[in-house]
């Protein structure tokens, strides 16, 4: 690996055409150039410049290591303008995470508005589970996520810090043919008989085994399903239920029918996810995600911090 050093003095002695005129350049006496390009031709394997009697010019193997310098130094020199311009909190990339419920409608109304206020950002959004965005914000990867506590609890990182952002109802999906399709709230232990789609189940605590054991029974089957997709087919084929969030609602196609449980604790917290030292659009963000005035129409915020959908969104 050759130094970054070395090779910006090599760039200066090509351009100026000789040890002495770069050494004034440099503000370097110059036998110290002459020091620093001999220490660089042994790294290279031979040398780098044919010596003049008025001066220096590269030579081939020099040419090749130049061309590569060149590109090297200009490479380095636009990462420094883009972190500089981060910091600052004025355009470059953000990387952005969130579950995949969230993206149905929350994260794209607030990245809209963000947007507008911030078009000289460019947003790099990632889909994943709240443990990976998680794990992600730790590693770097990330500078905000949009995470939750569903199913089996908020991970936590060294160095991350997360902020509840609001509490999401979890409903029932049903099929519209099914005998309580029609019922506007429904107790869990009316459902005892049927199968549950559910992504994990049995080898960590979920909150539909723990809503379960508070209505005194456990699923009768566990049909394990990840995608949304996936669940919201099955379900239409009367093959199970399943818990969806109210985020979800209006991805949930026609002929299902979602219904409230009598349970309070089926409910999710979601959090904003961010580095002990977030950068400033991250901090943007942030604020647009949490002004509930641009959350989709058909959900809204109460007092307590829960989201309901509202009868335009979702048939009960």
């Amino acid at each position: 690996m050759f130094d970054i050093d070395a090779l910006r003095l090599l760039v200066n002695v090509a351009g100026a055409g000789s040890f002495t005129k770069a050494a004034a350049g440099l503000n370097y006496t110059q036998s110290a150039i002459s020091r620093r390009i001999a220490s660089l031709e042994q790294e290279a394997g031979g040398p780098l410049f044919e010596r003049l009697p008025r001066g220096v010019r590269l030579n081939p193997a020099g040419r090749a290591l130049h061309r590569h310098a060149v590109d090297v130094l200009d490479r380095l020199a636009r990462a420094g303008q883009e972190l500089a311009v981060l910091h600052r909190g004025h355009g470059g990339l953000l990387h952005v995470g969130a579950f995949p419920t969230a993206n149905i409608a929350l994260v794209p109304a607030a990245l809209r508005a963000f947007r507008q206020a911030r078009p000289d950002v460019e947003v790099v959004a990632v889909e994943g589970r709240s443990g990976t965005l998680t794990a992600r914000i730790a590693d770097g990867a990330l500078d905000l996520a949009v995470v939750s506590d569903y199913p089996s609890g908020l991970c936590s990182a060294d160095g991350v810090a997360t902020t509840p952002l609001c509490e999401d109802e979890l409903f029932v999906a049903l099929p519209r043919e099914h005998r309580l399709a029609g019922a506007d709230v429904i107790d869990l232990l009316e459902l005892r008989d049927e199968a549950w789609l559910q992504d994990a189940y049995g080898d960590r605590p979920t909150m539909l085994a723990d809503a379960c054991a508070r209505a005194g029974f456990a699923p009768r089957k566990i049909v394990r399903i990840a995608e949304w997709t996936g669940k919201f087919g099955y379900v239409a084929a009367g093959l199970g239920v399943a818990l969806v969030p109210s985020l979800a609602a209006w991805a949930v196609p026609e002929g299902l029918v979602l219904a409230r449980l009598t349970d309070p604790a089926l409910r999710r917290t979601l959090h904003i996810a961010l580095p002990a030292t977030p950068l400033p659009a991250a901090l943007t963000l942030r604020e647009l995600l949490q002004d509930g005035s641009l959350r989709p129409s058909g959900m809204r915020k109460t007092p307590d911090t829960r989201f309901e959908v509202s009868a335009s969104g979702v048939e009960w």
